[in-house]
């Protein structure tokens, strides 16, 4: 039995894991397993009069077959990526389809276009087997399925490599301009922008052009091709947002929003803390609070000698430690680890010998980055 999904990014059930990765069903899926019931069951009813109301559970069938295709595609993705090392998050069947999380901020053209292209050879690999099948498959209803199953992973293979974002194809695209280029960010922008051209170009050819024909398309026709054009504009919309912002983050260096700061023992009396910022933690816990000058300030002078800076420390959400190559760096590992502490100051520890340690807080990073947006120039 699927369980109810733990993880709070995602609202649907796990349905298990693969090799560490856990796979939920979407809440949203239900929807799009209804839709195609509806859509298939009618026509199949049809076709085969003696199914009866069998045709609707055998167009369920159908839709239980797709969200296995969308699986098989997104586990193409999540193994490829562990092989090329991304740190994989989870795969999520849902309204749209499917995604995999990941973090793959040091990846490369090559290992990106590699991740991507493996999710519609496996479509293709899919509707291969399921043809190649056809002819020791009964008649009837498995044959059905069988050949209905061969041309549905045929058209997400295709239509996954159209070349624009949010599809695979379109990542193929910002990996290549990425390489000729050298930016991942203009990469993102230009497969962005395929993105709407493809979705205007759908639009176009499934429903425009037809009427220009003198024809008039089906009611099936103009829901799937509004339905696929707005997964495409939204998509492409938040790549080409995603790709500016990327930009606006590599404007500002992580030195500019850092404060230096010293990390000492919590059990070091207050009156020998040095001046400046102070951050105090212990070998079990490691780095956990702050020195605030407004606690230090309300201890007795006298007792400045007994007090253990650990007792006027204010303690930090989990998670608001994180290391950066150097402070030389731009701010998107900041970013990253704010919005995943969700807190007001993070501690940054470079990787660099000797490290150098600093404290970044949200408003300072915040009031950069705004500068940084009203220098920019605008198209």
């Amino acid at each position: 039995m699927p369980s109810r999904s733990p993880d709070p990014g995602v609202s649907g059930w796990r349905l298990g894991s693969l090799r560490g990765v856990p796979v939920y069903l979407g809440s949203s899926w239900p929807i799009i397993a209804v839709v195609i019931v509806l859509l298939f069951g009618p026509p199949l009813q049809r076709a085969l009069p003696e199914l009866g109301m069998g045709a609707y559970a055998v167009a369920a069938l159908y839709a239980v077959l797709l969200l296995l295709s969308v699986l098989v595609h997104e586990a193409a993705h999540a193994i490829t990526g562990q092989l090329r090392g991304y740190r994989v998050s989870r795969i999520v069947a849902d309204l749209w389809g499917g995604h995999t999380a990941y973090d793959h901020a040091d990846t490369t053209p090559g290992s990106s276009a590699l991740v991507a292209v493996v999710g519609p050879a496996a479509n293709g690999a899919l509707a291969a087997l399921a043809w190649a099948a056809l002819p020791v498959v009964p008649e009837g209803v498995p044959r059905l399925l069988v050949l209905a199953l061969a041309w549905s992973n045929g058209f997400v293979a295709l239509f996954n490599l159209m070349p624009g974002l949010p599809l695979d194809g379109g990542f193929l695209v910002e990996a290549l301009v990425w390489k000729v280029s050298g930016s991942k960010t203009t990469g993102t922008v230009v497969a962005g922008w395929c993105g709407r051209v493809v979705t205007v170009a759908l639009l176009l050819w499934a429903i425009v052009l037809p009427l220009l024909q003198g024809r008039s398309p089906s009611l099936v026709t103009v829901v799937w091709s509004l339905f696929l054009a707005s997964f495409l504009w939204f998509g492409a919309t938040q790549a080409i947002r995603a790709g500016h912002g990327r930009a606006l983050l590599a404007r500002v260096r992580l030195r500019d929003v850092a404060e230096p700061v010293t990390v000492v023992d919590d059990t070091t009396p207050v009156a020998a803390l040095p001046p400046g910022a102070v951050v105090v933690g212990n070998q079990a816990r490691g780095p956990w609070g702050v020195v605030e000058p407004q606690a230090l300030a309300g201890v007795d002078p006298a007792q400045r000698a007994q007090v253990p800076a650990g007792a006027v420390a204010v303690a930090q959400p989990a998670g608001w430690v994180t290391s950066a190559p150097s402070l030389d760096v731009d701010v998107t590992v900041a970013v990253a680890a704010v919005q995943a502490a969700s807190a007001e100051q993070i501690l940054v520890v470079t990787e660099t010998q000797p490290p150098e340690v600093a404290l970044v807080a949200t408003a300072r990073l915040g009031a950069a980055l705004t500068r940084a947006d009203a220098e920019q120039p605008r198209p």
